[in-house]
């Protein structure tokens, strides 16, 4: 017995760089030191007793195994080890082999159960992988130098938390937040935030635990749910995902030109507008021509180093935070001092603060002339309507007035004169001037609290203002502020919900991450918090400062062009401006930069065979093809060249990739996967289904058409991967999810037999190998495939001959051969191969074990024994006879097609003929229902049924014909029936002879066998005389089993039957006996024998049967010579086996001169009922 004493020095964990569950990289960094001190209690006599001693080693983890220690006779601490002198070293053991003399016991198997600190050695040089995430473990096995990278450092702070909230801030919140609130109120507008954070935040939680269960390559959420959902949802949401990425990217890009041209340089547009009616088009070429050229910049600076768009990140998000900041100190300064931002409103109405082109919001304005005589606009001031203020004149001058009218009167009259008829809203309303920010504490957010939505042409109006009720449309050639698209609750949701995704930030950097199992959840949950913080708080303090009519203005034209939220800005709007232009274009170049690396690691995974050319890129692997295609879709949402019209586009795309993250959370919770064990525990699987049920209602409330879209878009993906794509076993959660709804549906099936109705063929298909493993009947598949038609259980097994521990490559190969012809056949079901010394065993085997629970075969389908007249070897239809013995024993439905390889392939439709049935008794209505399944399928569709039955002498021909003319109305098959009749007939001379033949045959080939069987005993008996060895077999081997052997177990039987069997094996043979035992074995082995068997007389149940066979062939041959395929009952076989041969002959009569047969045998149950 021995002791040992392990003494482990203690280290934290993040004391070792890069010890964490996604980054294990501890090769040549672990400083823990293990001692080992070993007493080993030996017998006292024995000499080595005095040898034991301690043992310290540092164990030391570096390049790709674990070193090992030198074997000299000392140790580390100078005791003496055991010498190897003293084993016996036969078997060639070196030291090192002896060094594990403890684990000998396995040793045998070192190389497939390697040892737990080889395993552990192993674990301890894994690296972080990079996107792709499965190549490295390849390389790693063929060996490739790995160069030593620098540990991850990154903490949650600089790693997740400012990443996700640079990816979540964007544009949305500086260009359409402020209208959101103008159109939905503040009460509404919350309400569409919190459902979008609540959204990201649930998502969050469930990407949380999915990251921390294990090591979360870079591919972030298409990894995530590849893995956790198998390759079809995997590369489905994955490509939604990229999609969606790449038309952020190309919102970001029109964000940014939206305020270089609306905000910084509108002189630098292109296209000038010819009138308002142009003016939206011209701005819409103007995009997309600048969005085009900032699209190609952007993607050669991706293109040039990724490292030169990480180095700009901080300056972006630096951006970010104090436009951020800017705007919350703003809001607090317009409470003591609002800024000055006038907006002109005509009554109630709007006016745009782009056409006060003299900057005076009235109709008229009086001008004070000083001298009379000059008329010059010299000193003057102005009144709206009729107040004029004017400023101090000198006495010694009297004031001349003259009223003059402002650039808004020629807006809304035919022209600039006093009496000129003018607008009938113009002439009842005044103007007036309203700030544009009340500030803080003007409660103004009682007006903003409800909802506003406008149609497209609407004018932005003030409801608490005065006007006259004049029901006068405007004109769009009139300078009022204009709704340009229509709004609703909907519309909003689709439109801000970008502005909350980006939460995969943190995940996708899992592998710069310190502590990623740590980080991640903490830096994602608290930058989701921060950034729905500063959402909800926006709204509330846009509401609160800004007043309705600004609100609602999407582009500013009110307060002359300004950006809304930048009017609300300290110290100056620019602040804004320039902030959110540069935040946008960061933001682009994260979208370029990750969109085409999230594609490189689907096309990688090689789950798409058309993606697998953007796998390819630089030699330091830079995504150069991936680039060149997330640049073309980008441009297509440029093309598009409206913010307001891409954003839903992206909604769908990134809430569809959410959907999915909860639902693999929630699915891998209530499977209870083993392998589910997530660091992160603040989680549930209502929560995760709370938040898919979120993203599936907010995919239908945007946009219930771009959700169709997006669905069918991933769904033929789906179907893709499914039919063309690489197989992949990830242990994903829907492999989990088949395998409970399996089991559960195995239960149910369980409860009871399968009703009439749902009675369908349920199909062994038996075939058979040549020596070159090739399956001898391939049409037999083609068969089973035609009549499943795609439907049912199909298990396709085979049996090798041979023991288990040797055949089993064998096995594994006839698998293959089995699984390709499946696949070429298009036939879905299992494969199942058997190893048995005797294929007539494993046949039984077979069809006794196939299936599991409710789903087991119910019918076999196995080919006819070809020219077993002629085969020396009578295995072939014995075994055939044995497996109609064990099918029927089994209550299992028999089909044996005859001359398979005349039946038509796939490819070859019949375009008439028919499907001939000869119902000659009733076998549970087999005959009745394959013709009707065989008829689903376009090989035989276009094929007619026949149905013939047997009429004897006593039976009413005519009646029978009604009745089942009625029969098959009420099963609804549509079928041609005749009934044929049988004559009583004397048995022809054909019938006598054929029968004789048939018995003088077999007697003969009795005889010859026997004979054979005697001169191979002789033979061994010449060959054993002198060793006199017991023999195992007195006759045939086993597998050549003679009627004589069959007909002493059937006598026997039972205990007798054991016994017998004992003796006979047991027996010692001699001269004399084996003399006995020829003379009274082998009657016909000599000529007065085979005269014997000329003169024998047929039997008299034979010849009957034989006249049956005969009689039905005339008639079958007659009626049916012309159909494609022939459906007939197959008689069973003889109780006694001594008539085996004579049932193949019987069949072979039968069968005569047909081209196509299907012998059908009933397993015993109704398969076809007339009731629903």
């Amino acid at each position: 017995m021995a002791s040992v004493r392990f003494t482990v020095t203690p280290t934290k964990a993040e004391d070792l760089p890069g010890l964490s569950d996604t980054s294990p990289d501890i090769s040549s960094r672990s400083t823990a030191r293990v001692r080992f001190g070993s007493r080993e209690s030996v017998n006292r006599s024995d000499p080595l007793s005095e040898a034991s001693g301690g043992l310290t080693t540092s164990a030391t983890a570096a390049g790709g195994g674990a070193d090992t220690p030198d074997h000299s006779n000392t140790d580390g601490d100078g005791n003496s080890k055991i010498s190897s002198v003293y084993i016996n070293n036969t078997h060639g053991m070196d030291d090192d082999d002896f060094y594990d003399r403890n684990l000998a016991l396995f040793e045998e198997e070192m190389d497939t159960r390697p040892k737990v600190s080889s395993l552990l050695n192993r674990l301890a040089n894994y690296t972080n992988l990079t996107q792709g995430a499965k190549e490295h473990e390849e390389a790693e096995s063929i060996g490739e130098k790995k160069k030593p990278g620098k540990s991850p450092q990154m903490g949650t702070f600089m790693g997740v938390y400012l990443p996700c909230l640079q990816n979540i801030f964007g544009v949305i919140l500086f260009l359409r937040l402020t209208w959101v609130v103008g159109s939905a109120g503040v009460l509404q507008g919350l309400c569409i935030v919190f459902i979008c954070c609540c959204c990201t935040m649930l998502t969050a939680i469930s990407m949380s635990a999915i990251a921390t269960n294990g090591v979360v390559p870079a591919g972030g959420s298409y990894f995530m749910i590849s893995r956790s959902l198998g390759p079809e949802f995997g590369g489905a949401v994955g490509l939604c995902f990229y999609l969606g990425t790449t038309f952020a990217g190309a919102m970001y890009i029109l964000g940014a030109i939206e305020i270089l041209l609306m905000y910084i340089a509108p002189d630098a547009a292109i296209f000038k507008a010819k009138g308002l009616e142009g003016e939206g088009a011209a701005m819409l070429n103007n995009m997309r021509v600048y969005g085009s050229v900032c699209l190609l910049l952007m993607c050669l600076l991706v293109f040039v180093g990724v490292k030169y768009v990480n180095k700009l990140a901080s300056i972006f998000l630096a951006c970010v935070i104090v436009s951020i900041i800017s705007i919350y100190i703003g809001a607090l300064v317009s409470a003591f001092k609002p800024p000055n931002f006038p907006v002109c409103m005509l009554g109630n109405r709007t006016i745009n603060g782009h056409d006060l082109e003299d900057n005076h919001c009235g109709k008229t304005i009086l001008l004070q002339i000083k001298e009379p005589a000059e008329r010059e606009d010299g000193n003057f001031t102005f009144a709206n309507e009729n107040s004029t203020v004017g400023p101090t004149l000198d006495s010694s001058h009297v004031p001349v007035f003259v009223e003059k009218t402002t650039s808004l009167w020629s807006r809304f009259c035919q022209n600039a004169e006093l009496n000129a008829s003018c607008d009938e809203y113009f002439m009842h309303n005044h103007f007036s001037n309203i700030e544009g920010i009340p500030g803080l504490a003007s409660g103004i957010i009682s007006e903003n609290l409800w909802s506003s939505y406008l149609s497209k042409g609407d004018v932005l109006e003030k409801v608490s203002l005065n006007s006259s009720n004049v029901s006068h449309p405007p004109s769009t050639q009139q300078p009022y502020v204009f709704a340009d698209i229509t709004t609703s609750f909907t519309l909003l949701v689709g439109i801000f919900f970008p502005s909350v995704t980006g939460i995969m930030a943190g995940s996708n950097r899992s592998g710069d991450l310190k502590d990623a199992q740590r980080s991640i959840p903490i830096g994602t949950i608290l930058a989701i918090l921060t950034t729905s913080i500063v959402y909800l708080t926006s709204v509330v303090l846009f509401g609160a400062c800004i007043d309705g009519v600004v609100l609602r203005d999407k582009f500013g034209d009110s307060v002359k062009g300004n950006l809304v939220v930048g009017t609300l800005a300290w110290p100056t709007p620019w602040v804004i401006v320039v902030g959110s232009f540069f935040s946008t274009c960061g933001a682009g170049l994260q979208s370029l930069t990750g969109a085409p690396r999230l594609l490189q690691a689907i096309a990688k995974d090689n789950i798409i065979p058309f993606l697998r050319v953007f796998g390819h890129g630089k030699a330091n692997g830079e995504p150069t093809w991936a680039l060149l295609l997330t640049a073309l879709i980008a441009e297509l949402g440029i093309l598009i060249a409206s913010l307001d019209l891409v954003a839903p586009i992206l909604t769908m795309f990134f809430l569809m990739c959410y959907l999915f993250v909860n639902l693999a959370c929630a699915l891998q919770t209530l499977l209870r996967t083993p392998n589910w064990r997530p660091r992160f525990s603040y989680y549930h699987w209502t929560l995760s289904f709370l938040g898919m049920t979120i993203c599936l209602a907010l995919m239908f409330i945007s946009s219930w058409y771009y959700a169709i879209v997006a669905m069918v878009i991933a769904g033929m993906i789906y179907k893709y991967i499914e039919y063309h794509g690489a197989e992949k076993e990830w242990g994903d959660g829907i492999r989990g999810l088949s395998l409970s709804a399996a089991r559960y549906a195995l239960l149910r099936l369980e409860e009871g037999p399968p009703h009439t109705k749902n009675w369908r063929p349920q199909l062994l298909v038996l075939l058979k190998l040549d020596e070159d493993a090739h399956v001898k009947s391939p049409r037999l598949l083609t068969f089973a495939s035609q009549l499943k038609a795609g439907k049912g259980l199909t298990i396709v097994g085979t049996v090798v001959s041979g023991n288990f521990l040797q055949s089993y490559g064998e096995a594994l190969a006839a698998e293959q051969t089995l699984k390709h012809l499946m696949d070429k056949e298009r036939v879905k079901g299992f494969c199942q191969c058997i190893v048995a010394q005797k294929p007539r065993e494993g046949i039984s085997h077979m069809i006794q074990s196939s299936g599991l629970g409710g789903m087991k075969p119910n019918t076999v389908v196995m080919g006819w024994p070809h020219a077993w007249r002629q085969s020396e070897d009578p295995q072939s239809w014995k075994t055939f006879i044995n497996t109609v013995r064990v099918t029927t024993a089994a209550h299992l439905a028999l089909l044996v097609p005859k001359n398979i390889s005349l039946f038509p392939s796939n490819s070859e439709p019949c375009t008439e003929g028919y499907i001939d049935v000869w119902w000659i008794v009733h076998d549970g209505g087999m005959l009745m229902l394959l013709p009707f399944l065989l008829r689903q399928h376009k090989v035989w569709r276009k094929c007619g049924m026949r149905i013939f039955t047997v009429a004897q002498m006593e039976d009413n021909s005519i009646q029978m014909k009604k009745d089942l003319a009625t029969f098959l109305y009420h099963l609804r098959i549509e079928a041609e029936v005749e009934v044929v009749e049988m004559h009583d007939s004397d048995i022809s001379a054909y019938t006598y002879e054929r029968t004789l033949m048939m018995e003088q045959r077999s007697q003969m080939l009795r005889q010859m066998r026997l004979s054979k069987s005697d001169r191979d005993r002789e033979a061994q008996l010449v060959k054993d005389r002198n060793s006199m060895l017991r023999l195992t077999s007195i006759g045939s081997d086993d597998d050549d089993d003679t009627d004589g052997g069959e007909r002493d177990r059937v006598v026997g039987g039972g205990g007798g039957n054991s016994s017998e069997h004992h003796r006979r094996v047991q027996m010692t043979w001699t001269k004399e006996k084996t003399s006995q035992y020829r003379a009274a074995h082998s009657g016909c082995s000599t000529p007065e024998g085979f005269r014997d068997m000329l003169s024998i007389r047929p039997d008299h149940s034979n010849v009957r049967r034989m006249h049956t066979a005969v009689k039905l062939n005339e008639v079958i041959v007659n009626k049916s010579h012309d159909a494609r395929v022939v459906l007939l009952n197959m008689p069973g076989p003889p109780r006694n086996t001594e008539g085996d041969e004579n049932y193949m002959e019987f069949l072979e009569v039968l069968t005569e001169g047909l081209e196509r047969v299907l012998l059908v045998r009933g397993g015993g149950s109704e398969v076809i009922t007339i009731y629903s």
